[in-house]
This record gives structure tokens, sequence and C-alpha cells, in this order.
């Protein structure tokens, strides 16, 4: 018999946009435009890349993204739609990349002529959405500029494609090549994760220079603003708050949410009543108390855990537990395996000022565990994220273990899901294109070899991936 379940339904953003364009322009990457400077020769980059953004970005609409000319129907399987329903033995149609029809096998029939893909005792689930990640200029555990060139970059979008993140947000730091790949998928599904981006972050001292460099961001066109509120545990300045507030009010003018990265309490609460959208770290220094909920929940805000982030700060001193996980090798190398079990590697790290501050974010690990249940049973919307692209936080593979330790953490398996697919995407305004089964979407979809919903963990048992309906192959 056909059932369709209910799991767990949340109510949807208030402020939720109508579907737009999901495609923009092309800028430069810097760590944060600053006023009380001349204009720099970057400056002059950025003003001409953002010329060409208008000419690449112009007409491209939703609607008008093409696929392969074919219908495709996914029968019989059990179908985790994203929003938290469920439909046993469900059908999925999908015609040129979107899906079309979506409902029990009972009442949604494939068409005749259909490429039938026999899901009997399967999960079908949306592509996995990271709403906090990066491109970065690295390669395996190397950083440096000359790796931020297109190829690299596509090697770590079919990264993350290769474990099932079918989209990205690129939180700052992205250069031209990253908005040139991201013009290219509104022509075609792109083979590999869909990715947009925030352009280059926020930081100004004034609130005048804080508007200034929030305009020249804006002038770009970008998916969002993202600000920088954080003293990296007092070793660096924090944007102060008149800086942070005017950035706010460019962004709300210019109809982009806005991202925080953060640290401390006192500054997510104050970002919260101010109507920040997204706060993109984890809380880490204290409990949250009923001040920070009731500020998230008056304004609809997201909150993004990234706690492997935290992990990633501290496991490197000897060899994490993943260098003989099989399924880290589905996208990374025996060589970068053998490099992270290297005690000499592991010497160096102890012996680097890093090593206390990861201890220092390592007992902010557990406060932001405890944390993420509290705003979890708040009713505060999550969105998974990771911070993955730098070096040491594995693209596509750092998305399962967030899953995991979310549901360590306290959240249900469908909970988690449902943070990373519907809601991040909702989070970021980009609902209806990604994130769910649903009738319009993209069709980009997992097929699971076992239940999530029995084990988080399951969400690793990838038969298949299909990104705008063409199946993905990974490359390794």
């Amino acid at each position: 018999m056909t059932q369709v379940h209910v799991i767990e339904p949340r109510s949807q953003k208030g402020n939720v946009r109508k579907r737009c364009a999901i495609v923009g322009p092309v800028v430069g990457r810097s760590q944060a435009l600053r006023m009380g400077h001349p204009p720099t020769r970057q400056d002059a980059r950025i003003a001409a890349m953002a010329r060409t953004a208008i000419a690449l970005s112009a007409g491209l609409l939703l609607g008008s993204i093409p696929a392969a000319a074919q219908v495709t129907a996914f029968v019989d399987g059990r179908v985790i739609d994203g929003a938290g329903h469920v439909i046993e033995h469900g059908t999925v149609v999908v015609r040129d990349g979107v899906i079309t029809e979506v409902g029990p096998a009972a009442s949604v029939r494939a068409p005749q002529g259909a490429n039938r893909i026999d899901l009997r005792g399967k999960t079908l689930m949306p592509g996995i959405v990271n709403a906090h990640g990066h491109l970065s200029a690295v390669f395996g555990l190397k950083s440096g500029p000359e790796y931020y060139t297109r190829d690299n970059l596509v090697r770590q979008l079919r990264a993350y494609a290769t474990y099932g993140v079918t989209t990205v947000f690129s939180l700052g730091d992205d250069d031209a090549e990253a908005f040139a790949l991201r013009a290219e998928q509104a022509e075609a599904p792109p083979g590999r994760a869909r990715v947009f981006l925030a352009g280059p972050s926020v930081f100004a001292e004034t609130a005048e220079a804080a508007t200034v460099a929030t305009d020249k961001v804006i002038a770009l066109r970008p998916d969002l603003i993202k600000i920088r509120v954080d003293d990296n545990l007092g070793t660096s300045k924090k944007m102060p708050e008149a800086a942070w507030r005017a950035t706010l009010e460019r962004a709300r003018a210019a109809h982009l949410r806005l991202g925080a990265h953060l640290f401390y309490l006192s500054d997510a609460t104050a970002l919260a009543r101010a109507g920040a959208d997204f706060i993109v770290h984890s809380v880490r220094d204290l409990p949250v108390n009923d001040a920070f909920i009731k500020a998230m929940k008056a304004n609809n805000a997201c909150y993004s855990p990234t706690l492997m982030r935290e992990v990633s700060t501290f496991v490197y001193d000897s060899a994490p537990p993943w260098t003989k996980d099989p399924f880290f090798h589905r996208g990374y190398s025996e060589e970068i395996s053998a490099e992270l079990e290297d005690p000499a590697r592991h010497a160096r790290i102890k012996a680097s000022p890093g090593w206390a501050q990861g201890q220092k974010y390592k007992a902010g690990l557990e406060v932001a565990r405890g944390n993420l249940k509290r705003v979890s049973n708040a009713g505060i919307r999550i969105a998974m994220g990771t911070d993955t692209g730098p070096a040491g936080r594995f693209q596509g593979f750092f998305e399962h273990l967030e899953l995991e330790m979310m549901v360590a953490s306290g959240l249900s398996p469908m909970q988690a899901i449902v943070s990373a697919t519907g809601d991040a995407a909702l989070c970021w305004g980009k609902q209806g294109a990604v994130g769910t089964i649903a009738k319009g979407g993209f069709a980009d979809l997992l097929v699971l070899g076992a239940n999530p919903l029995d084990a988080i963990a399951n969400t690793r048992s990838l038969d298949a991936i299909y990104i705008g309906g063409r199946r993905f192959d990974s490359p390794r």
C-alpha cells in the first residue's frame, strides 16, 4: 500500500522571496574591501569585471536553463523530498533536467517512452546543499594563489559532487574564475556542483568605509553579502558594530541576504536583533540564551553550525580517523592519507602557534554542539554548512561527517537531512530551484542504497548522483 508520511514539518520563512535569477556576475577576490586608501589596481580590475558580469548575467533566468532533451522517471522508490515529507513507493518524473511530477506511484505514472529507473529497495533524496562552503586556492593539502585556476575550481566542484553535494554556497574570496563557472551553469547542467558566491567578504573599521566597501560588492551583483565580526580568539581586529550595521543597511537596500561570520554570543545576539539573515557559524563561547533565541525567531534568521570546521582546527596533530575510510578515498587519494598520517607533520602542527588556538576551538566545539540542539529545539531554522575548502577541510566528505555530528548532537536524521537540503536552499533564497524534490526544481538527485532515516550514515550509500537530470560520474 502506498503511504505518504509528513515528518517534522516546519513553517516557511516569513520573508521568502519569489524565484529569481540564480546566476550572477564576475567579481575580484579580496579578503576584505576597505576604505581610506586611493584606488588600487585591484579596484580597477574589480570594476572591469563588474562590467563584464552585467553582460554575462543579463537575461539569464532560472526558467531558461536547458538540459538533455529527454524524460526520465524514477519509479517505485522511497522519496525523501527535502521538506520533511516521505513518499513510500513514489515516482519522480524529470523532463529536460527539471522535475515535472512527484507523487505516489498509484497517482503518478511514468510517461510513455520515458527512461525508467527502478528504485525498488532504494531511496531518492535531493542533492545535498552546503550553505557554507568555499572554493579555495588549495590543491590537496597545499595552499597558494597559483592554485586558484579554473581547472582546479572545476576539480573542487566535482569533488563536492562526488559525495552527492550538488550545490555549494561559497562564502567569500571568490575570483573571476569562480564567477565564470557560475555563469556557465545557466547554460546547461554543469557536470559538477552548482555554485553561488558571496564575492569579497566585507570588512571595514568605520561606517563610512563599510558603506563604500559594501556598495562595491553590491555593484558586482553577488548572491549574498558576508561580513566578518570576529577577532579570531583575540588575535585580530573585529569589525565594529557601526561598520557592520552600515553593511547590513546597504545589503537590505539591495535585497541581498547577509551572513555573519562570528564566534561570540554577544555579537550573534546583536546581529540577530539588527536583522542579520544568517549566522554562518555556531556560537561557541557560551550557551545560547533566551535573548538570542528571541532575536533569531523574531528575525526568522538561519543558523549554520559548521561543527567540522572546529574539528579541522585540532584533529591534525595525529592521524585523523578517516585516513583509512574507504568513503574518504571515494574522492581523495591515498597520498593525502599518507600525508595526514606522517608523524613529522604531526610534530610541526604541535609546534605551530595554531595548535594552541586549535585547543581553544576544541573546547568551543562542545559548546557548539549543545547550542545546536538548543537552537533546533527552539524552532530556529538550521542550514547545514561545513566551511569546507581551506586545506584540511575536505569538500564533499566533510559534509557527511557534519550530518553525522549533527545527529550525534541531538538532531533526528530527518532534521539533519532537511537542514542539508530544503532549508539550506531556503536560507539563501534558492528554494524551489534546489534542495527539494518538487515540481519545477532542478533534478539534482541522489539514489541511495540504504535509508538515511534509519541511520544518517546511510547518506554515504550513493548508488547514483544526478545533476540537472544527468548522471554524474565521479572522476575517481
